[in-house]
């Protein structure tokens, strides 16, 4: 059987950094994992980081496709057992919840067929907002599961809800989706 492969998508916020532990985690056990990253995220953490620790190549932008004669974004779509974002910015869920495909990952989100993971990563009063609440409410009516942030210290200096979930629990969350479509 070979290597279960895990779409990671990581968006502009500052938890951006804790994407290279959760594609080193993954690597670790035995996941292969393809990153596509917004370009606001790569201001939080380089592509030279996550293609490092995934032994993959990076995807970051939607118009420097040149793998083949299938579109680049398809081909990861088609690839996919589990399509992850962690972080997930209060901006990429609301493009998600409105089939926005303005950029690379809102393409793959669009022609996936795999299960989505969502970890959401944001000041606390971004997240209780009735509009990413609603969005949040409407992802998971689609079934997609949600990875609950926690309250903690968040970078704006404010303590509340809004950090990303601990890498550990994104990681179990991980591998129990994957050991269900697998």
């Amino acid at each position: 059987m070979s290597a279960p492969v895990v779409l990671l998508g990581v968006t502009g916020s500052i938890a951006a950094y804790k994407a290279a532990d959760i594609v080193s985690g993954l690597v670790k056990r035995g996941v292969q994992v393809d990153v596509v990253m917004t370009p606001a995220a790569t201001r939080f953490i380089t592509p030279l980081t996550l293609g490092t620790l995934s032994r993959r190549p990076v995807s970051v932008d939607l118009w420097e496709e040149e793998r083949g004669w299938q579109p680049g974004h398809i081909e990861l779509a088609d690839r996919a057992d589990l399509f992850v974002v962690a972080p997930a910015t209060a901006h990429t869920l609301a493009k998600m919840a409105q089939g926005l495909a303005d950029d690379l990952l809102g393409n793959i989100y669009l022609a996936t067929r795999a299960p989505v993971l969502l970890a959401p990563a944001m000041n606390g009063k971004m997240l209780q907002h009735p509009a990413t609440q609603a969005n949040l409410a409407l992802l998971s009516e689609r079934g997609h599961r949600i990875i609950d942030p926690v309250e903690g210290m968040l970078a704006c200096g404010y303590e509340g809800p809004g950090k990303l979930a601990p890498v550990e629990t994104i990681l179990a969350a991980i591998h129990a989706a994957l050991a269900e479509v697998r």
